[in-house]
């Protein structure tokens, strides 16, 4: 029997309008789960695994039966899969909890992972001093602006324009260099788990997505921090065995 391992994915941004193929893209990333159910325990996904996700009374986005089937396939092996709601795909209000079963977190959650302690978030909004990013943040947690879209905007309007609106977004990044490294000093995330790490010097590992770069370091000798990248260009994830962390790159090892 192999060693059972916990896994850890961020960033899939599955159905993105910015793919040649988004079939493709999404039977990659079915590639991905089927070899994590060779030895997985548990996987958990850390926001953003869809581009846009919002969940009507009786409608949910179309296009995702092969990945829902698959996570259900999965969940009902015994293998938990949580997820980390992201900024793209906050809006689910039951049903991958009822019908697929997934374990949903919509906040920084601490948790036990083979005897260490691990701080894991998406990582919007932790140290962003964006007022205008904060501004939208609050809005798309709003549960009456989430009432709204989801009474007012019939669903083929609302879903084509949550896939314009993200593709514009991951557009204007791209053209920005948003997604580059800022430095240890300037890097929000890595300044977030620095000070965190006063307040909770239990914390083992720190581990985010949402910043789309691949970063991996020691904070001290007992603390480790971890930006894991994404599914989208990267094809990152991480292990954990008890023992090591690791950082992969799928189907180019």
């Amino acid at each position: 029997m192999p060693q059972k391992k916990t896994y850890f994915i961020t960033d899939a941004h599955l159905g993105a309008r910015v793919f040649d193929d988004i079939h493709v893209h999404e039977q990659k990333f079915i590639r991905w789960l089927d070899m994590a159910k060779k030895d997985a325990d548990e996987i958990y996904m850390l926001g953003d695994m869809f581009d846009f996700w919002f969940e009507y009374r009786t409608t949910i986005p179309k296009g995702f039966s092969r990945t829902l089937g698959k996570m259900a396939e999965l969940v009902d092996a015994g293998i938990n899969i949580h997820f980390f709601t992201g900024n793209h795909d906050l809006w689910t209000f039951g049903y991958l909890e009822k019908e697929i079963g997934l374990k949903i977190h919509r906040k920084p959650t601490i948790f036990d992972i083979k005897g260490k302690r691990f701080f894991l978030a998406h990582g919007d909004g932790l140290n962003d001093k964006s007022k205008g990013f904060a501004f939208i943040r609050k809005i798309f947690h709003s549960k009456t602006c989430q009432w709204l879209f989801r009474t007012l905007i019939p669903p083929s309007i609302g879903l084509n324009f949550g896939y314009k609106w993200s593709e514009s977004n991951r557009k204007k990044h791209l053209k920005n260099d948003a997604c580059s490294y800022k430095g240890e000093a300037n890097e929000p995330l890595v300044i977030f788990a620095k000070q965190k790490k006063e307040e909770t010097p239990d914390i083992n590992y720190y581990v985010f997505g949402h910043r789309h770069i691949l970063l991996h370091l020691m904070l001290d000798t007992q603390t480790q921090m971890a930006i894991l990248g994404d599914f989208m260009q990267q094809f990152t994830y991480a292990t954990f065995d008890g023992k090591n962390f690791e950082i992969h790159y799928f189907e180019n090892e």
